[in-house]
C-alpha cells in the first residue's frame, strides 16, 4: 500500500511543532472499539491512534481497547457524547432508531460496490457530521466494512427457507429485515458473536466476509450467501468539547492522521473482501452467490425497506439518495 506522502509529511512536520512541549502537556485519550484488536477496522484505529501520539510528541497518546473490554458497542457513542471518553469508535447504523439518518449506509441494494459505497458516503457526510455536531461529536474518519452477506447454518434457496431462523439483529435495519424474511431477531453485539452462534442462541446474520473470519464463524454455521446488500460503515469520533480544547497544531496532526486512516482502512477492507471469504471457504463452509430466485426476492424486500427508510428520513434522507443518483 502506497500512502500519500504530502499527508504523511503534513502529519510529521505538526509534530515537530508541538514535540517540544509534549512532556508538559501529555494527556491519555482512551478509545474504546467494539470489535477484535485483529479486526482492520481495530487494526486501522491503533495505527491511528499510534500516528496521533507520535505526531503529538506524546502530547496526545491514544490508547485503544478493542473487543469491547473498555464500553461496550452499543455504549461507545454516548460515553463520547458524554465526555466519558474523549474518543471512540462506532458503527453509526446501530443508532438509527435516534435519527433515521445514520442508517442511510445500511438501505440494502442502495450502494452494492466500494465505488457505490464511496459516493454515497459524499453524498451523505454534510448531513452526518451536521447530526454529530449537534450531539456534541465531530467525525474524524470512516471507513467501509466489505460487502454484507448472508450467512446460515443451512442451505437456503428462498426467503421462504428463513423462516422462524433466529437471526443476529444489530441495528433497525436488520431487525426489518428479519421480520420481512420470517425470521427471528436477536440482538447481538459484535464482541458476543462467537458464544451467541456457539450456544444456539442465533442462527444465522447478515455481515461481511471479515466478520465471520475474525469470529471463526465455520465452527457453527455452513452456507454464505454473497449478495452484497450494502457496505456499513465505522465512524470514529472525539467529543466536540474535548476537540475545541485541543491545540490547533494538534488538531492539525490528528486531521492528518485521520486522512491517513481512512485512506488505509478502506484498502484493507477491499483487500480484506477476497481474503477472508477465501477463508470461509478454508474453514469449510460454502461459499457462494445467492441463486436467482432468492436474489429477486430479497431486492424486492430491499425495495420495500428504502422506502421505509425515506419515509423515516424525511427530505434530507430523499436528498442523498438524490446526490447520490446523480453521481451514477
Amino acid at each position: 500500500m502506497t500512502i500519500n506522502k504530502n499527508m504523511a509529511s503534513m502529519v510529521l512536520a505538526a509534530g515537530l511543532c508541538v514535540g517540544m512541549s509534549a512532556a508538559a502537556k501529555a494527556e491519555v485519550w482512551d478509545m474504546p472499539l467494539a470489535y477484535s484488536g485483529s479486526n482492520f477496522h481495530s487494526v486501522t484505529a491503533a495505527e491511528f491512534g499510534q500516528c496521533v501520539t507520535t505526531g503529538t510528541g506524546g502530547a496526545i497518546e491514544i490508547v485503544t481497547h478493542p473487543s469491547g473490554s473498555l464500553i461496550k458497542g452499543a455504549d461507545i457513542k454516548r460515553a463520547v457524547q458524554t465526555g466519558q471518553v474523549p474518543i471512540g469508535e462506532r458503527l453509526l447504523s446501530g443508532h438509527q432508531n435516534e435519527n433515521a439518518i445514520f442508517g442511510y449506509d445500511s438501505v440494502p441494494f442502495l450502494a452494492t460496490s466500494f465505488d457505490d459505497a464511496d459516493n454515497l458516503w459524499k453524498a451523505a457526510k454534510p448531513s452526518i457530521e451536521k447530526t454529530l455536531a449537534d450531539q456534541n461529536l465531530t467525525l474524524l474518519y470512516a471507513v467501509p466494512w466489505p460487502p454484507q452477506g448472508l450467512y446460515f447454518k443451512k442451505e437456503i434457496n428462498s426467503v421462504a427457507d428463513m423462516k422462524g431462523i433466529k437471526f443476529r439483529s444489530y441495528n433497525n435495519t436488520t431487525t426489518r429485515l428479519a421480520e420481512l424474511t420470517g425470521m427471528l431477531p436477536v440482538v447481538i453485539e459484535a464482541a458476543e458473536i462467537s458464544q451467541a452462534f456457539a450456544t444456539g442462541v442465533v442462527e444465522s446474520m447478515v455481515s461481511s466476509g471479515a466478520t465471520g473470519y475474525d469470529r471463526k464463524i465455520w465452527e457453527s454455521l455452513t452456507h454464505f450467501y454473497e449478495v452484497d446488500a450494502w457496505l456499513p460503515r465505522n465512524y470514529i469520533m472525539v467529543n466536540s468539547s474535548v476537540w475545541n480544547g485541543t491545540s490547533e497544531a494538534n488538531q492539525n496532526v490528528i486531521r492528518g492522521c485521520a486522512e491517513l486512516a481512512e485512506y488505509a482502512g478502506t484498502w484493507r477492507s477491499k483487500e480484506y473482501t477476497g481474503f477472508t471469504l477465501a477463508g470461509l471457504r478454508a474453514g469449510g463452509m460454502t461459499v457462494e452467490p445467492a441463486g436467482d430466485a432468492l436474489q429477486s426476492e430479497l431486492k424486492d424486500i430491499g425495495a420495500t425497506m428504502t422506502s421505509d427508510w425515506l419515509e423515516a428520513a424525511g427530505a434530507e434522507g430523499q436528498a442523498i439518495v438524490d446526490s447520490f443518483n446523480a453521481m451514477q
